[in-house]
């Protein structure tokens, strides 16, 4: 997948994923490679600065947790990052919406629009 394409949707997918429920970093690396059907692959060290950043915007916050004696760090999604997600899913829907349009067009050999 080309990375370009990958980078202006991470951090919705991210805050998708934060939405449905608490995640540790290494459940939200393994949910969106399985969610996605191995499409998509994050590395820690993609993964990790994204949350902070996000964790410095008010869109997440993480918290310690304590589960079958390991200690783990969680994130949670704000109710400013539960905003933002739903502007970032409009973003989303406005966009796949106007790339579907034109690549239908071309598919049925409209090439006006």
């Amino acid at each position: 997948m080309d990375k370009e394409l990958m980078k202006g949707s991470t951090v919705t997918l991210i805050l998708h994923l934060l939405g449905r429920e608490d995640m540790y970093g290494y459940q939200m690396i393994k949910q969106m490679e399985v969610r996605s059907r191995g499409i998509f692959t994050f590395k820690e060290g993609t993964l990790y600065p994204i949350l902070h950043a996000l964790e410095a915007d008010r869109l997440v916050e993480a918290y310690w947790s304590e589960h079958e004696g390991r200690k783990r760090k969680y994130y949670r999604i704000t109710e400013r990052g539960k905003l933002r997600l739903q502007e970032k899913k409009q973003e989303w829907l406005a966009f796949r919406s106007a790339v579907d349009h034109i690549l239908e067009q071309h598919i049925v050999g409209r090439g006006e629009l």
